[in-house]
């Protein structure tokens, strides 16, 4: 092994809210070389995610926020340099959390999955693959439980967990309705991802009335990223026995003091509604299957993605500030460089 520099960005102060650059810091350090049990990883692609502003609070959340001073919580793909680890060989492809860094000493248990090959790039593992994919196939099928007919309301539906959402619903032979920030993703949405109608939210002064023009049959499945003022008024949309996914709360800038708004449960109780959290991590044992079939359905052109790439670890932390803004294009992948 030649590469003696490990480059980490680090979270360096804790956010309020929504993590900033000023957060985060650019540390370079050496190399720890693995001992018996551990793996060395050479990461290739990190992700962003938007779980990222979760981990990096300290607001209480379904995992420990991480450390100050450590690379900043992250999954990646990246390839075994060094094994001493009994079963994993060295030349070996993982996707697992590795960090925001180009090298990861680690053991097994960092270890999500395993990247098979097949005809798809190796940034596919953290889009398409990766947990964005992997939400979209597993929450949709196992807590939306769509069938042909249905309508489905989708929230973010441009971004990398809706935009995966509106196909699956539409090749289960659901009417997918999505939720998006500007004229311009709305479009996208239709035209890439097979939507049926969108709504450009920020440009409805009555977002209710809006879901009503959209969904005048009301919706069996709602699949939601942001909680707030668009569940508000997208709750009363829903049919009776309807399902609603929480698969995120990104609105809510924070969570201390806790946000107050109107009263789901009389909703709840008239429409029969199951209403369900969904946390990806739950559901590790299910990742290689799903990410199995997202792959045959990607290969036979059943599935489009989109990844927006930027070059360099000093990219993170804007990339993390930019999915909050609706900046990005895509999913935010970090493509690295070898560290010198």
């Amino acid at each position: 092994m030649t590469q003696t520099v490990n480059l980490q960005m680090r979270l360096v102060a804790r956010p309020k809210g929504v993590p900033r650059p000023a957060d985060f810091a650019l540390v370079r350090e050496p190399v720890r070389r693995p001992v018996d049990g551990e793996i060395l990883v050479r990461n290739h692609y990190l992700s962003v995610d938007p779980a990222q502003r979760g981990w990096a609070n300290d607001e209480g959340n379904y995992s420990a926020p991480v450390p100050l001073d450590t690379p900043m919580r992250a999954l990646a793909v990246g390839e075994v340099v060094e094994s001493r680890s009994a079963g994993i060989a060295d030349g070996d492809f993982l996707y697992g959390w590795f960090g925001w860094q180009s090298h990861c000493t680690t053991t097994p248990d960092a270890i999500l999955r395993r990247v098979t090959p097949s005809a798809l790039p190796l940034s596919a593992n953290l889009s398409l693959l990766g947990i964005n994919g992997l939400t979209a196939y597993l929450a949709f099928n196992g807590l939306g439980r769509p069938k042909a007919g249905e309508h489905v309301l989708v929230s973010t539906a441009a971004g990398s967990v809706g935009s995966f959402v509106g196909q699956l619903a539409r090749l289960a032979g659901c009417r997918p309705v999505g939720l998006t920030s500007s004229a311009e993703k709305a479009a996208l949405a239709r035209e890439r991802y097979g939507y049926a109608d969108m709504i450009d939210y920020r440009s409805e002064g009555d977002l209710a009335a809006a879901i009503r023009r959209a969904c005048p049959d009301g919706n069996d499945i709602f699949f939601d990223n942001t909680g707030g003022a668009i569940v508000d008024a997208a709750i009363r949309s829903m049919r009776r026995g309807g399902r609603v996914i929480q698969c995120g709360t990104a609105s809510n800038a924070s969570w201390s003091p806790p946000p107050t708004g109107p009263r789901p449960e009389r909703e709840v109780l008239t429409r029969r509604l199951c209403w369900t959290g969904f946390i990806i991590f739950d559901h590790v044992a299910a990742f290689a299957e799903a990410a199995d079939a997202l792959t045959r359905l990607a290969s036979g052109g059943g599935l489009v993605y989109d990844e927006d790439v930027r070059l360099g670890l000093e990219q993170a932390p804007a990339a993390l500030a930019g999915l909050y803004e609706g900046s990005n294009r895509g999913k935010p992948i970090i493509r690295l460089e070898a560290a010198t």
